[in-house]
């Protein structure tokens, strides 16, 4: 079980650093599956999007660093606490009334894979 729950902490991690990259490269493209429409346009929107790639980025590279340098453990809880991020998302697309479908099969999607990626790993299911 632990071998799985690691394989899918390193597909979220790798997942997450490609839609990293993806909102620097073609940051107006790439947001549009995000569920909410863009801000109005304006010169900074493309910075704006940018600085969530960096840290989409920082997120993997943080589960790739306890994967490399931590127990499993370790790499549960990197998890479960990194699964705030797609409950974040998800809540708030919801509150601005955005797509549900993004927030509930994209963003809740993960942030569900991710506990139960991250709970055998901090219990030590073998």
């Amino acid at each position: 079980m632990q071998w799985f729950a690691l394989g899918v902490a390193l597909v979220v991690a790798l997942a997450i650093i490609a839609i990293g990259i993806l909102y620097i490269l073609r940051p107006r493209a790439v947001s549009r599956g995000f569920g909410l429409p863009l801000p109005e346009d304006g010169p900074n929107i493309t910075s704006w999007l940018r600085l969530k790639g960096v840290r989409d980025i920082v997120s993997g590279l943080a589960v790739l660093a306890f994967m490399a340098w931590g127990t499993p453990r370790e790499v549960g809880i990197i998890l479960a606490v990194e699964a705030f991020i797609p409950v974040g998302d998800m809540l708030t697309i919801l509150a601005a009334k955005g797509s549900t479908r993004s927030a509930f099969g994209m963003h809740g999607v993960t942030a569900v894979v991710m506990v139960l990626a991250a709970v055998p790993l901090i219990i030590g299911a073998h």
